[in-house]
């Protein structure tokens, strides 16, 4: 008897935890990326390819966690999650089991009293407006120093409240914002968020009102009125195709290895899909506006 519990020991003692960066898109037949029963999500993808390749055979057992949890339609270039394996992870075989719209793309070995979610310093996020800003000027003018105003109120520590999905269980809502930027890339509005955690819907819903503010429906006063938590405010959040996660920064100690062939594999598709929907946009674009003639 002794003589196997040894050996199990000895056999937990073999077992490391790894910290994985993943990429993912958000499409409609994703129902998020947190694990649900009977429907497919981002996280049953992944275990079940680490189960398939037997890096994992009980999924309790192996600790998994997620560092962030994502909305049905809401994308990732920088996800990250943490995992007990039983052998040394090799990306490109867990990729091969997963499907082109998931990948993981860079490691490394973490302590076992390692936390993904609560050893994350910086949580950064990216929203792309999906609606050109030429066809946003079309509809409506558009005030983009007053969006940059609300921008800068938003950074700081405030109550978000009402800048997100309220919950029975959520206590503290109070956030630290370190930064809050708007760009513009060629014809789109780019919002940029960075802070250590983020309410639910947080992010959409700040986008939504900044462009509420942007376009004339509501006025910087109204705005500002959102960060009262005395008030109650009830409205949907931004489209969430448009969010990125776009990285999670730990502090310096966790150095990641990326896999050159994971790396080569995720830019692969990304290019192919890009490539894809220029042709498209191009496509539309000539039924639209050209006539042409014999």
């Amino acid at each position: 008897m002794i003589e196997v519990l040894n050996m199990v020991d000895l056999k937990t003692m073999e077992k490391s935890k790894y910290l994985f960066k993943i990429y993912y898109i958000g499409k409609s037949k994703f129902f998020g990326s947190q694990r649900q029963s009977n429907f497919l999500t981002i996280e049953n993808c992944i275990l079940k390819a680490l189960m398939k390749k037997k890096y994992i055979h009980n999924i309790k057992l192996s600790g998994f966690e997620a560092a962030s949890r994502t909305d049905r339609l809401v994308s990732a270039r920088g996800a990250y999650f943490t995992c007990i394996l039983e052998k040394k992870p090799v990306l490109m075989e867990i990729n091969s089991a997963l499907p082109h719209d998931i990948g993981i793309w860079a490691y490394t070995k973490v302590p076992l009293d390692f936390s993904s979610r609560y050893n994350a310093v910086l949580r950064h996020y990216i929203y792309l407006v999906p609606k050109p800003l030429s066809h946003l000027q079309n509809i409506s003018s558009i005030n983009i120093e007053i969006m940059h105003k609300a921008c800068r109120a938003l950074e700081g520590r405030h109550d978000f409240i009402n800048f997100s999905k309220r919950g029975k269980n959520e206590v503290n809502t109070k956030r630290d914002m370190e930064s809050v930027k708007l760009s513009i890339d060629g014809d789109f509005l780019i919002f940029q968020f960075k802070s250590k955690g983020f309410l639910r819907q947080q992010v959409r819903r700040m986008v939504k009102k900044i462009l509420e503010l942007g376009i004339g429906e509501i006025l910087y006063d109204d705005f500002i009125q959102l960060l009262d938590p005395l008030k109650v405010f009830s409205y949907q959040p931004a489209d969430p195709r448009g969010l990125i996660l776009w990285d999670i920064i730990y502090d310096e100690k966790v150095k990641l290895s990326e896999d050159l062939k994971s790396k080569g594999r995720m830019e692969s598709f990304f290019l192919k899909n890009k490539v894809s929907f220029n042709f498209k946009h191009q496509l539309f674009s000539l039924l639209q506006h050209h006539n042409f003639r014999e």
